[in-house]
């Protein structure tokens, strides 16, 4: 186990189990060929540690957000294939040569800077955001790349007609090309076989969230998330908790207050419906999240459970990421990448290595 140095009784803690960020990929992988998405310091929670974890159990190609991710994971991979999905930048390019980096060719512009094959090409087919319209991608016609890509907008709405729109004309333009064809993501692997071409690239999947909101969740959780317990108060009398006033108590509850708060990356928006555990037992969020705490009602375990010193798991025990994401009306990914540097990080496994 690491942990950060300088912390001198963290206020919270947050283990990440890496056998299962391992076991996850080789799940995706034996439904698909997979790489792992890394980018956003695999999302918040650290690439130096998941990367590596990824390559024992088998993972050879990644994808990153920018040069500056890329040129760290070069340095902590040597030999795996590594795209950038922000394309080249401009004044830069002998960089990306320098690190052995792909540039996803997102518009004209990206072709024009980077002539030659070492790249990764991206057609929009509906999500309009990066890549080349379709009408540009067959006018370049049998041009050869490491990999031709697009990205699906609805994934995790399984009955959206846009994903086999997107999937149809994916299909088509990716024929064009000598290259393999990349089109799902997390969600997309599970949207089936057609979906999967030859390189899927998953990304939330890998930390635990569920790629597959309708159902149960297929992946094993990745993150435990703790926070101290800081003061425990029996209420003698009507009070309102928190800023605002927005929440209101009566005697006989019992309220202890807890060590996390926004500027730990537990959204403010999680408040109402947000739950947490303590000693086994869902207990409800009170009153508005504040910067360094919240509030839980644990009225309802027996009294004298609830000790200051005690630990309050906030993402765990049943409590997952996309359901704490779910009561501040976000998705997983954000509760993941904001997670704060306060917390005591531990990292348990190290990735088993692959069949």
């Amino acid at each position: 186990m690491t942990r950060q140095p300088g912390m001198m009784a963290p206020p919270g803690r947050l283990r990440i189990d890496l056998d299962a960020v391992a076991a996850n990929w080789r799940k995706l992988n034996a439904l698909t060929p997979s790489a792992g998405v890394v980018k956003a310091n695999a999302y918040g929670l650290g690439m130096d540690r998941v990367a590596p974890a990824l390559q024992r159990a088998g993972c050879r190609t990644f994808f990153v957000a920018g040069l500056d991710e890329g040129a760290a994971l070069r340095a902590l991979l040597p030999d795996a294939e590594i795209a950038v999905l922000s394309g080249p930048v401009e004044g830069f390019q002998a960089l990306y040569r320098e690190y052995r980096l792909l540039p996803v060719l997102n518009h004209m512009g990206d072709l024009a800077a980077w002539p030659g094959e070492d790249a990764v090409l991206h057609i929009d087919t509906g999500m309009t955001r990066l890549g080349l319209d379709p009408s540009d991608a067959a006018a370049l016609d049998r041009q050869r790349f490491r990999l031709v890509m697009s990205h699906l907008a609805c994934a995790d709405e399984p009955e959206h007609p846009l994903n086999e729109a997107q999937r149809r004309l994916f299909a088509e333009l990716a024929a064009r090309f000598d290259a393999p064809a990349s089109l799902a993501n997390s969600s997309g692997i599970f949207l089936g076989a057609g979906y999967r071409f030859d390189l899927a690239r998953p990304g939330m999947a890998l930390y635990g969230l569920n790629p597959t909101p309708d159902g149960p969740n297929p992946m094993r959780p990745v993150v435990r998330l703790e926070a101290r317990v800081l003061q425990v108060r029996e209420v003698d009398r009507p009070l309102t908790v928190g800023y605002g006033a927005t929440a209101e108590t009566r005697a006989g509850r019992v309220l202890a207050t807890v060590a996390a708060g926004y500027a730990d990356g537990y959204l403010r928006a999680a408040s109402p419906g947000a739950e947490a555990s303590l000693h086994g037992r869902r207990v409800p969020l009170i009153g508005r999240v504040s910067m360094d705490s919240i509030v839980l009602d644990v009225t309802g375990l027996p009294p004298g459970t609830v000790k200051p010193g005690d630990w309050a798991v906030l993402i765990g025990e049943g409590v997952d990421a996309d359901e704490l994401a779910a009561a501040a009306g976000t998705i997983g990914y954000e509760i993941l990448t904001s997670l704060g540097a306060r917390y005591a990080r531990t990292y348990t496994g190290g990735g088993e290595p692959g069949a």
